[in-house]
């Protein structure tokens, strides 16, 4: 049975996470553990726990005399995480063809289309959207009766959603199919296909990231070992992702 302690540590690590997933807190802002605290009628302590265990999960970062801030991603973590990310579900959507009933690939495909139907609307529900987006790959896995590979894949997604919170250029295309043809392809039972096609399927998720998070990037080297605090923070990141944005603009004409 846990301490009070304990309690409170759990509690203000899942408020945290939560405003990150939500986009609340975004990449790069800085979180102060004594106004947390102050927030939620808590010690330092259960909030500093709080903050290791997302510093573990790599949705914070931590510097002495700096602070703690979300955590902004380097290209290179960005590739790694997709390469894991690449391997773990590439073996689940091919366990996926091999195993799943009739009423889990129905299941999927119902899910599939809600997911693109929400990736779509510009001005939805991004939270819904990252949550269904997250159901649909971990369902995927569950369906594979393997429970170690759910773990890994439920655990090496959190940070993708960390990084799908920052805004997007709203699209002008024809409404998005893209999990919809995806989850066509591994409910036909043929294992090896339905593995390469969740291969293309997170490459394009990676470049599609890297090009989302390249503004981020720019910002890591440019802040070094400072951290900025408060409105300059906000300000900085919001001002260089517009610029991203409108450069994305410009190039399509």
């Amino acid at each position: 049975m846990k301490n009070s302690r304990e309690s409170l540590a759990d509690e203000a690590y899942v408020i945290v996470r939560e405003r990150i997933l939500r986009g609340e807190l975004p990449i790069g802002n800085v979180i102060s553990r004594r106004r947390l605290a102050a927030e939620l009628g808590m010690s330092l302590l259960p909030v500093s726990e709080a903050f290791q265990r997302l510093e573990l999960e790599g949705l914070l970062e931590s510097r002495p005399r700096a602070g703690t801030r979300v955590r902004i991603p380097n290209e290179q973590d960005v590739r790694g995480h997709y390469i894991l990310r690449q391997a773990l579900e590439a073996e689940a959507a091919r366990l996926f063809a091999e195993v799943a009933t009739p009423g889990e690939r129905l299941e999927l495909q119902k899910l599939a289309a809600r997911v693109d139907t929400l990736s779509a609307q510009a001005d939805g529900d991004r939270f819904m959207y990252l949550s269904l987006h997250e159901k649909l790959h971990r369902r995927i896995a569950e369906c594979t009766r393997c429970q170690p590979l759910v773990d890994a894949i439920e655990k090496n997604h959190v940070l993708a959603l960390t990084w799908l919170c920052v805004a997007r250029q709203p699209s002008t295309d024809q409404p998005r199919r893209g999990h919809r043809d995806l989850i066509e392809i591994l409910v036909k039972r043929e294992p090896l296909v339905a593995a390469e096609a969740m291969r293309a399927h997170i490459n394009s998720a990676l470049e599609n990231t890297l090009r989302r998070l390249e503004p981020y990037f720019k910002l890591r080297e440019a802040s070094g070992a400072t951290y900025a605090r408060g409105l300059s923070a906000t300000s900085s990141l919001a001002a260089t992702n517009a610029q991203h944005l409108n450069g994305l603009a410009a190039a399509r004409g």
